[in-house]
Formats: C-alpha cells, structure tokens, sequence
C-alpha cells in the first residue's frame, strides 16, 4: 500500500537542509516552547473524544514542522494534525491494533531514510533543533497506526474489474490521454462545528444531486471558491495527469453528471461532478512534476491581504520575482519547491492544475492568504508497454486513499472537539 497515505511527504533534499540547519533561520533551538511556562506547558489545548492534546504537544508539533520547512499557517496547521493522529490512534484502539517496538523503529527508519539519512542521524538533528525523540515517534507511530487501520478495513472491499483496467491503460497508452471538464464545490470545514455541517451538505449532495442544475445550486449556496460564481462549473478542461491521483481516478470512472466521493483538504471538503470526459492523442503521463512558489501574507480574506496579493501580482511575471517581493522579510514567508502532483496537499495541487507556467492564484490556508504561482510543470512520459498488475496496484491504491480520506472526516465528524 502506497505510503504516502500514511505519512506527510518531505521532500528529500528540503528536510536534508532543514535539519543541517538544525533549525530554521532566526529561531534558536527550543523557541517554541520557550514562549510558553511552564505551568502552562500541560495544559490541554484541545480535547478529542476524552484524549487530551497538551501545550507542550502542539509547541513540539509547531517546532518539528518549522524545522521541516513545512509551509502555511504552521500553528493551525500543527493543532489539525494533532487532532487527526488522535482520531487514527483512536480508530486503531477500536480495532484493537497496536504496534510493537519493532514496528515503530521500521517506520523511523523509513521516513528517515526520505532525508537520506539513518534514523539515529534523524533523531539526533531533531533533537538539536529542540524537537523530543517522543514527538517524533508519536509522529511516525500515528501514521503506522492508521496504515494498518486502513488495510484491515478496506483493503478487502477494493475490488478494480477488468474493464477498470482496461479504461485505464486505453487512457495512458502512447496515444491516448484525458483531460476532464467538471464542476467543483468547496465547503468550508475549520472548525468541528463547520466540519459537521460539511459533512450533512456532503452527504445531502451525494444522495439527492442527479443533474448538472442540481450541482450548481448546491455550489452558488454552499461554495467557498470562486466558481460558486459560474455554479462550481470550471470553465477549461483540467489534464487528468495535472490533478491528485485520487481525484484523477475517481473523475475517470464517472459517467457525465456523476459526483465524486468528498475529499477531505486543508479547512474543507471538496467534491466534484463530471461534466465531460475528453479524450486525446496526448501520450501517456507517467508522473507529473510541478515547482511552484507560495508567498504568505498574514490576514486570510481580509480585505488588507487581498489588497497586497494584488500589489503581489502587479510586481511579479514569473517565481523569480517572488523574491524581489520576499526581500528582508521573514524566511518562511516565500517557499519554493518542486514536488510529484501526489505528494501535494490536494488544495494546492487543485489550484496548480488550471495554472500554466508563470500564471498565479490565491487560495486560504490558516491565517494566511497564499499567492500561490506555478513556475514549471514536467510531464515524464511512460513506456509504451504498460504492465496491467502495475496499473490495478495503482488503482487499488487509489481508491483506498479516497475511503481513508472520507473515514478520517468521517471520525472527525462525529468525534466530540472541545477547546478550553
């Protein structure tokens, strides 16, 4: 099973320099928990079905990310994926799954190895950079914890029919692509209580939507992005190749007019309906590699942000630009990095799949308005012999990583959140 279903994607070369660093630029070891008493250290900030997440958890979540370079709003970031890991651990204690010494340090290794380095070399530059062995093996152990949940219950249910196959190779052979024209809808989820009420929206389009009228409705009421204006509909066909492999998979299977299962991204649920399936002479695509730039800018919708994201894109034809722009401002503010369409958040690789080179757009992440600008995409195109087991594994893999999804904003929906 694909690991990128249980573990957040470092590139290699990124992590390797953060961690030679030991920390990231102007924050000396252990400033994240040096903001905090440390009476206060213990003091839970969130409550998850009676697990507590403590102070000092999400203060070492927030520094282990920075020293990762993680981009976005890294303080909301770290508390969300606080949250999930109890719901994985949560689910895993349900079906009575624990793991062993031996398990965890697999699993410590394997990431480790993401950065080419060993695992001691791993925990040790963690640990220079302030970042506990504790918090590291919690990290690791809730994803191994959730790869095991998700095999035993939905591995047995994947069933990929030869027809599945052969639609997939006819649409990835030498001579044969597809791009999708479809609709979107995208429900804010921020907080539990919003969370839930995307969930019920969710589930009320799924069991009643049959038309494209019907989808539009829902997206000009419930929408947050800015096609709720044409009701959700894109108005340009999207290369399957351009978008996250599950939702690719899912759009090639549909028929015109079906809708996807949700899929869960950072503050929302999206979903999406087929208006159109296109195919072309294009040659295969074996794998998609976008460099992209994101500028942070404090503020999320405000009207200020909004405001400087234009003055940003006045000033700017292409990613080099950005760093004019980024000039004696905080480090993290301009992140750069190329990384395969899968191993992006899918909010950010939905809104780099209608970019072209040098074009740019804004999408919301935590208390942040990113300008977001793609730089370059690289198709890599495949062999013409094409290997039907390899393409069923893919497949599989697919649409279990679209049931996990939907059980993790499953759990969360039903969980009961409280904040002090």
């Amino acid at each position: 099973m694909n690991n990128k279903l249980h573990f957040r994607v470092v590139k290699a070369a990124t992590l390797a320099l953060a961690l030679l660093g030991l920390a990231p630029a102007g924050m000396a070891p252990g400033t994240a928990t040096a903001q905090v008493s440390s009476a206060e250290l213990f003091q839970p900030v969130v409550t998850i079905n009676g697990k507590v997440v403590t102070n000092y958890e999400l203060q070492q979540r927030i520094l282990m990310m920075r020293v990762f370079r993680t981009p976005g709003n890294v303080e909301d970031d770290a508390l969300d994926a606080l949250v999930d890991d109890r719901l994985r651990a949560i689910a895993a204690q349900r079906m009575d799954i624990a793991l062993t010494e031996e398990q965890i340090e697999t699993g410590e290794t394997e990431f480790a190895g993401r950065a080419n380095l060993d695992r001691e070399g791993l925990i040790k530059a963690l640990a220079g950079a302030g970042v506990s062995r504790e918090t590291f093996r919690d990290f690791v152990s809730a994803g191994l914890l959730w790869r095991e949940v998700v095999r035993q219950r939905f591995a047995g249910r994947v069933q990929i029919s030869d027809d599945e196959v052969d639609r997939a190779l006819a649409l990835t052979s030498r001579t044969g692509g597809a791009s999708a024209l479809f609709s979107e809808i995208i429900i804010p989820a921020d907080n539990p209580a919003r969370a839930a009420q995307a969930q019920r929206i969710v589930a009320d389009i799924v069991a009643n939507v049959r038309t494209e009228t019907a989808f539009s409705s829902y997206a000009r009421r419930y929408s947050a992005s800015p096609s709720k204006r044409t009701g959700g509909r894109l108005p340009e066909p999207v290369p399957l190749g351009n978008l996250p492999g599950p939702i690719a998979q899912s759009l090639l299977t549909l028929p015109p007019g079906g809708v996807t299962p949700p899929f869960p991204i950072p503050n929302a649920i999206a979903i999406f309906q087929l208006r159109r399936l296109i195919e072309t002479d294009s040659p295969v695509v074996e794998a998609v590699e976008v460099e992209y730039a994101q500028f942070l800018i404090p503020g999320g919708q405000s009207e200020e942000a909004l405001r400087e994201a234009g003055k940003v894109k006045a000033r700017v034809d292409s990613c080099n630009d950005l760093y004019k722009v980024a000039q004696g401002l905080p480090e993290e503010r301009l992140v750069r990095e190329t990384k395969t369409t899968d191993a992006l958040p899918q909010d950010i690789a939905l809104a780099l799949a209608r970019l072209d080179a040098d074009e740019s757009t804004t999408l919301v992440r935590g208390n942040a308005l990113v300008f977001l600008m793609l730089c370059n995409r690289t198709v890599a195109i495949g062999d013409e012999e094409v290997n039907r087991s390899g393409i069923r594994d893919r497949l599989v893999n697919q649409r279990i990583a679209g049931y996990a999804n939907s059980y993790l904003a499953e759990l969360k929906a039903d969980a009961i959140i409280t904040y002090p």
